[in-house]
């Protein structure tokens, strides 16, 4: 049901007693219609049935035991899902093409079948179950502050709790030679290839301003202030990865460098430098997180493009730096990137390439192994047609 406040509340029944509370999800997920409570005496096979049929468990056991079965969950996932069914059926996809869309439904389906493990929260963030560790500060930094209790998965939990490691940890970059620490929902820049080839790709001559469009961490607008752009503008739309950014840039002591703010896309003005490095696949995202990735439509590099002869400065350059993972599984061509480059009355001056070395590229094993192999990410050096 959905309160007056728009606030999605969940209900289900406790001693005889219908009770409600406020349901969360950062990934979109709507609230389950079917809720029963389950604690230590509820077999992995009961929870199975339970989830796959959508009906969503309230945990009152003990906190540790539920990472247990979560566990359990997954392995039953992974061994009867429709992935392992199609292996054991010898029945591979045509194509790439067909495969990736697959292998996403396969990953949403999964999803929600984890997510149906359910916990509940205090006003607080606290979480009233034994031996549960004080996860408080972590979800202040993911959710903001709290007014009431409220219910959201185990599996989102345990994402919180890595996000706030991954902040108070950070993530070397090496092209700094410092640590930048991303905050929940804000892509990390565990990727390093893309942050290679902005660390190293030539400037334009007399370059003093540049244009950081999508900052995210950040980190591409703090390694143009260490390269020694005069300033930086950066824009992003997320409010998350605008105070990621701001935080980051600050800690950095590049704040009289680079100025963070709101924009879709491009700040007012023009630039000697404009970078952007948009989602590398077409498609719907099916999280918060995943706009990082997915770009519907590529709607995202389609508008980079189209806006970016009108922000450059004479002589200036746009860097488009863009992995061709999308081309290798048959969701964009060359030829479309070329055409959409051509129509926005821009050439290209210059492309410098790498490749991949996070895990997933050298992964047999990996649903999309043959693709992620052949990837390349690239830089493309772009300027205003003569």
């Amino acid at each position: 049901m959905t309160t007056p406040d728009g606030a999605v509340r969940i209900r289900w029944i406790e001693h005889g007693e219908e009770r409600s509370a406020r349901w969360r999800s950062e990934s979109g997920w709507p609230a389950p219609k079917k809720v029963v409570l389950a604690d230590d005496t509820m077999s992995a096979d009961a929870a199975w049935r339970h989830a796959l049929d959508g009906t969503a468990l309230l945990w009152r056991g003990d906190f540790q035991n539920a990472r247990q079965l979560l566990q359990a969950l997954v392995r039953r996932v992974d061994h009867k899902g429709p992935r392992a069914k199609r292996a054991k059926a010898g029945k591979a996809p045509a194509t790439l093409t067909e495969q990736f869309h697959r292998h996403r439904l396969a990953q949403l389906q999964r999803a929600r079948t984890l997510a149906m493990l359910l916990m509940p929260f205090d006003a607080d963030h606290g979480v009233p179950l034994r031996r549960a560790p004080d996860v408080r500060e972590a979800c202040t930094e993911a959710y903001g502050g709290a007014t009431e209790p409220y219910v959201a998965s185990l599996r989102e939990l345990l994402g919180v709790i890595g996000a706030h490691e991954w902040r108070r940890k950070g993530v070397f970059i090496p092209a700094l030679d410092e640590h930048i620490h991303p905050w929940y929902g804000v892509f990390s820049p565990v990727r390093g290839e893309y942050v290679e080839l902005v660390a190293q790709a030539p400037l334009p001559a007399g370059a003093t301003l540049a244009f950081d469009i999508g900052a995210g961490t950040g980190v591409l607008s703090a390694v143009l202030a260490h390269r020694g752009m005069q300033g930086v503008l950066a824009t992003d739309v997320d409010e998350r990865a605008l105070g990621c950014a701001r935080a980051n840039v600050e800690r950095l002591g590049l704040a009289g460098q680079v100025e963070i703010v709101r924009a879709d896309l491009y700040p007012e003005g023009r630039a000697d430098l404009v970078v952007c490095n948009p989602p590398w696949l077409p498609g719907k995202p099916s999280s918060a997180i995943e706009y990082a990735v997915y770009d519907p439509d590529s709607r995202m590099l389609k508008g980079f493009l189209a806006g970016l002869k009108e922000h450059l400065r004479d002589g200036g350059e746009g860097w488009l730096i863009l992995s061709d993972l999308a081309e290798h599984l048959g969701l964009r061509s060359r030829d479309q990137l070329l055409g959409w480059i051509t129509e926005a009355g821009l050439d290209v001056a210059g492309r410098h390439d790498i490749r991949p070395t996070h895990p997933k590229a050298s992964d047999p094993d990996d649903p999309l192994a043959a693709a992620r192999m052949a990837e390349v990410t690239s830089l493309w050096r772009l300027r205003v047609a003569g």
